[in-house]
């Protein structure tokens, strides 16, 4: 039996816990100080900044605790805490170097606030890493190393530019960057495009490991990786929605505004995906979770469609009045919406959820056989068989009341 590790041992264990609960309690205090410091700064609401911060955060932690040998948990706490200490950096820059407050550590505050860019680079860590916090290969260790140094430096450059920034006369924006990092000198403008030129490669080699990694995958490994991609992907549909975002009119519905910003909160989607992978709990409803996404974005989709060409063609072609169209529109689309999902369900269900589409296959052909049985002992062996064929247990039995029927006396 070889060794047991380090973090197995109940001292190991006591300070990874102790560990977690100062982590947690750091980013507590620095969200609740991030609220003060938004209202006196008068920057606006923060939700999504903490939002992120907090799905990261409580995912690392929970991670940590769980599997503290597992460093994913530990970067994915630190990629929180680091977007809480730029966005408490920010505002208290704000309020030092344009509202002119007389606070101390206004030089620390600009160093703070340009913590954003270690929490990105820490991100494709956790992709390289996922799911169980190791490297493919004693060859990726020189690739990791090159990565870190390479962060390392950056990060150097950037903590020099915002040092340097504390004697100019705006060293802050409006919205609390560092005016050095957004708009870099001649110095720093040639280090941001070498590193941009040599993180590229960087990232897209550690998507390739994963993707690679895809292809020989089966079983319990390919379902952590569906969680990791499934998690990336609506994690970039909210990140694309911030354009969006920006560009509403401000005489926009408010319901349009309030979607649009709520629609934000899918960030959550990458940290949550990443924790059910790493920890497995509930891991293979992925595929039923995937089915049921993509169907319903189907069905809403078409129903959006078939409510505006209605209403179209009942004002502009018909002539209705647009109450009177409005609500026929409606009363049409929820009257198509049960047929249409379940269509549309089965449909996605065939290409994305195969389990599912064939257990209902299984059970619906066993139960259409089951009507002309007769013998007892073949439909107790039909019935194993079609248990183990749709929902492949590790063991099955079936057992049968042996009593006879009683007879009746005369």
């Amino acid at each position: 039996m070889g060794k047991p590790g380090l973090a197995g041992t109940p001292a190991a264990v006591t300070r990874s816990r102790l560990a977690v609960r100062t982590l947690g309690v750091l980013a507590l205090a620095l969200a609740i100080a991030v609220v003060p410091l938004d209202v006196l700064s008068r920057q606006g609401s923060p939700a999504e900044p903490l939002v992120a911060a907090a799905s990261f955060t409580a995912v690392g932690l929970v991670v940590a605790r769980r599997r503290p040998r597992n460093p994913l948990g530990w970067l994915l706490a630190a990629i929180g805490i680091l977007i809480l200490l730029t966005v408490a950096g920010g505002y208290y820059a704000v309020l030092v170097y344009r509202l002119r407050y007389r606070l101390p550590l206004g030089p620390l505050a600009l160093v703070l606030d340009v913590f954003w860019e270690p929490a990105l680079l820490l991100l494709p860590l956790v992709i390289l890493l996922f799911p169980d916090g190791r490297l493919p290969s004693r060859r990726w260790r020189w690739t990791l190393e090159a990565y870190l140094v390479l962060a390392a430096g950056y990060m150097t450059a950037l903590i020099w530019a915002a040092v340097q920034s504390v004697g100019t006369a705006e060293p802050v924006d409006a919205s609390g960057a560092v005016n050095a990092v957004d708009h870099p000198p001649g110095w720093l403008a040639g280090i941001q495009a070498i590193v941009i030129l040599l993180y590229v490669p960087f990232w897209l080699s550690f998507v390739a490991r994963q993707v690679q990694s895809w292809r020989h995958a089966d079983g319990e490994r390919r379902q952590q990786l569906k969680w990791l991609v499934s998690g990336a992907v609506v994690c970039m549909i909210a990140v694309s929605l911030a354009p969006a975002g920006s560009a509403i009119d401000p005489g926009a519905p408010h319901i349009v505004v309030a979607v649009i910003q709520a629609l934000f909160g899918l960030l959550v989607a990458l940290p949550v995906c990443i924790g059910v992978g790493i920890l497995k709990y509930r891991l293979y409803e992925i595929d039923r979770i995937i089915s049921r996404t993509l169907a319903y974005a189907i069905v809403t989709g078409l129903l959006i469609g078939v409510y505006t060409g209605l209403v179209l063609l009942a004002t502009h072609v018909l002539s209705f009045a647009s109450p009177e169209a409005v609500a026929a529109s409606t009363l049409a689309a929820a009257a198509l919406f049960n047929p249409l999902r379940r269509r549309v369900q089965r449909i996605v269900d065939r290409r994305f959820n195969r389990a599912h589409y064939d257990a209902e296959k299984t059970i619906a052909g066993f139960a259409a056989q089951l009507k002309d049985a007769m013998d007892p002992d073949a439909v107790r062996t039909d019935l194993l068989d079609v248990v183990h064929r749709a929902l492949e247990p590790t063991h099955a039995s079936v057992w049968a009341s042996q009593h006879e029927p009683q007879k009746k006396g005369g």
